[in-house]
């Protein structure tokens, strides 16, 4: 019975999303104003005009996908949405899910982000780091090929079955795909990301992460956080701090995350971000599972209608 709701992590944004939902939608203005404060600049400016290099900084990445979760979930709610029973988030979407289960207030979830941003950019200089999506094997086959590379790299994202993400030292990375392609690999492609997220390399992160999590205002959910660290549902604030923690430097276990939730009762999902890159792999996950995108106005009014009994 009930929905659970995804919310996605970096590679997501794109300038003028959510612009058509906006639009009709004082939430979307209201989320943008309130974060806008939290950060200091005008964040909603560049969500809608750009430059594009601009949104795809991390520090400013990070607070733009929280406010445009959070933003579509409070225009679900007001258009007569159910509640969600349980909630996700793929890495950065964590923090989205914990504003959703009442962990987090708003405000400082933005504040909060944004500086995990930075300290996350300032973790490894620029070029010095790399990820790249392996498709096509299973997952042992990835981690041996990354454990036979002399240098950083490992699984940062077990995305689907037959989908990991790598990260790691950018000659590692690059080694790491060759060999992934000599054991089989349908694809390796490397990613146009600013940092190596989910790997050792953010360890010079850890420490001022951790302060910041032990200042932040984390209460008990609401409801069920399935956390990314643990692929469990955390219940309480000091599970949740620690796992935020902890998710810094180790994989996101996202189809462990996913199956998870699946049997923990939800008939249908709701993507809470732009695009659908969850819906497409909660399919790939568990095939029976219903998954609905928000992230523009038809999608939403499609969303609302078939899930209006649940």
């Amino acid at each position: 019975m009930g929905l659970g709701f995804l919310f996605p992590g970096q590679g997501a944004q794109a300038v003028g999303m959510v612009a058509d939902i906006g639009a009709v939608e004082e939430a979307v203005s209201r989320r943008f104003a309130q974060a806008s404060e939290a950060v200091g600049f005008d964040l909603g400016n560049v969500v809608q005009n750009g430059p594009a290099e601009r949104l795809n900084e991390t520090e400013v990445t990070q607070p733009a996908l929280l406010t445009v979760g959070v933003a579509l979930l409070d225009v679900w709610r007001h258009r007569g949405g159910s509640e969600p029973e349980v909630v996700a988030g793929h890495s950065l979407g964590e923090y989205s899910a914990l504003v959703a289960a009442g962990s987090l207030e708003f405000a400082s979830a933005v504040a909060l982000v944004h500086e995990r941003g930075k300290l996350m950019q300032g973790a490894v200089p620029t070029g010095q780091g790399a990820m790249a999506a392996i498709l096509g094997l299973d997952d042992p086959v990835v981690e041996e090929c990354c454990k036979g590379i002399d240098g950083t790299v490992t699984p940062a994202n077990y995305n689907s079955p037959g989908q990991v993400v790598i990260a790691g030292r950018a000659d590692a990375v690059a080694a790491a795909i060759n060999a992934c392609k000599d054991r089989g690999a349908r694809r390796a492609v490397p990613l146009d990301v600013s940092v190596p997220s989910h790997c050792a390399l953010m360890a010079p992160a850890s420490e001022p992460l951790s302060e910041l999590l032990s200042n932040a205002d984390i209460r008990d959910p609401r409801i069920p956080v399935v956390q990314n660290y643990s692929a469990a549902a955390a219940t309480d604030a000091a599970t949740i701090r620690d796992n935020l923690l902890r998710q810094l430097v180790s994989p996101v276990r996202w189809s462990a995350s996913v199956g998870t939730m699946a049997t923990s009762g939800p008939e249908s999902f709701v993507e809470c971000g732009p695009g659908g890159v969850l819906a497409g792999l909660a399919r790939r996950i568990d095939r029976s599972l219903k998954v609905h995108g928000i992230g523009t106005l038809e999608a939403l009014e499609s969303a609302l209608e078939a899930c209006a009994d649940q």
